[in-house]
């Protein structure tokens, strides 16, 4: 039995939308589907503006540009994150700061954050790791006493809350992804959520090439027009017909996943109990969304002879990010701000597991059978 390490959402009514939208002649964006995922993503978070984007990359390319950061800009983020998280700044001329992160989350430790502030610090990026959040009245905190902004890298975080706030809504930016390794899905493609109504006008001018296209297709002027910078940055109506059938159903979704990281959570705790693993921890105060589950092994040796015998058994089980500060790219664009405590060490220890809609009781099962085997 082969157990992929990951299969993209996938609920039926995916192809009927798209073919819907292609009889519709309007597959360029901005057209039913999109709209009706937009309205989805305001209901559902609560956040002022929702626009879609061709990726969280690109959602945070964005709130970049909104942000007005320039060169010479410092942001504070993780190290241990995706590249699109420090790319955003980069191509902006800023420079990203790394501090550490907790070794209970793998978010980034918001008691080191004040540190790494300086005159030239323009924002703070948190990530939240897993869809399980940071502690957001901290950091909320540190970026109101210093005047910064926040922008949130929720692209694992869609159904996932802090205190009852959805995340990417806290901040004054939230970037979403729909990349097909996420809960939900639309191959490639993103979310913008912005708290500030005032910044809404921009963002859709930026969106559509710096033209104000979108309130000529709303009525609201009879021609448009080129009146800013800004990129293509609208996806397909076939991608978000492809992603409609999925948010319309994301609570189904959402509980199927949450039973299979329950099931590992479960039957993986006695292992824990005994010290052999470390399992993921939810502060108190955060509901996730059961984007991931991962287990920590003793050392990298430990996890590369564990990811081994899992493929041994067709069980595709893989590791996370390279710390950014380590890569030859952070090292030349970034700095790491401190002491380098833990993201290195806990990003060597860790080894994410099987988890998509619709994975079986049995493959679960299978998944658990072959790490206590491996422990044993």
């Amino acid at each position: 039995m082969m157990i992929n390490f990951n299969i993209p959402p996938y609920t039926g009514n995916e192809m009927n939308y798209m073919n819907k939208a292609i009889a519709a002649h309007k597959i360029c964006g901005d057209g039913e589907f999109t709209k009706k995922c937009s309205e989805w993503l305001e209901k559902t978070t609560g956040t002022a503006k929702a626009l879609l984007t061709t990726s969280c990359t690109h959602a945070t390319e964005m709130a970049a540009l909104l942000c007005n950061i320039q060169p010479g800009d410092e942001v504070i983020m993780p190290s241990y994150t995706f590249v699109s998280t420090a790319d955003a700044f980069v191509l902006r001329g800023a420079t990203p700061v790394f501090v550490d992160i907790r070794p209970d989350t793998m978010n980034i430790d918001e008691t080191l954050i004040e540190d790494a502030v300086t005159e030239k610090t323009k924002a703070i990026v948190p990530v939240h790791y897993a869809g399980v959040s940071c502690e957001m009245d901290t950091i909320m905190d540190i970026a109101k006493r210093h005047n910064l902004l926040v922008i949130e890298d929720a692209a694992q975080g869609v159904m996932s809350t802090y205190k009852g706030q959805a995340l990417g809504t806290i901040g004054d930016f939230g970037c979403f992804s729909f990349h097909e390794t996420k809960n939900y899905s639309m191959g490639e493609g993103g979310a913008l959520l912005i708290k500030d109504e005032e910044k809404i006008e921009e963002a859709e001018i930026i969106r559509e090439k710096g033209t104000n296209r979108s309130k000529f297709f709303r009525g609201q002027i009879d021609k448009y027009t080129w009146v800013n910078a800004g990129s293509s940055y609208l996806p397909s109506e076939l991608n978000a017909a492809y992603l409609w059938a999925q948010l319309e159903m994301a609570e189904g979704i959402n509980k199927n996943r949450l039973i299979s990281w329950n099931c590992y959570w479960e039957a993986l705790k006695p292992l824990a109990d005994k010290g052999k693993i470390e399992l993921p921890v939810i502060p108190e105060q955060c509901v996730h969304n059961a984007h991931m589950f991962y287990i920590k092994a003793k050392n990298l040796e430990e996890r590369s002879r564990l990811i081994a015998h899992m493929k041994e058994s067709d069980i595709g089980c893989v590791f996370h990010y390279i710390p950014l500060h380590t890569a030859p790219a952070g090292q030349r664009f970034g700095r790491f701000h401190g002491e380098d405590r833990y993201t290195t060490k806990e990003s060597e220890r860790l080894m994410r597991l099987p988890m998509y809609y619709n994975l079986s009781e049995e493959a679960c099962n299978l998944v658990i059978e072959k790490i206590l085997d491996f422990y044993s």
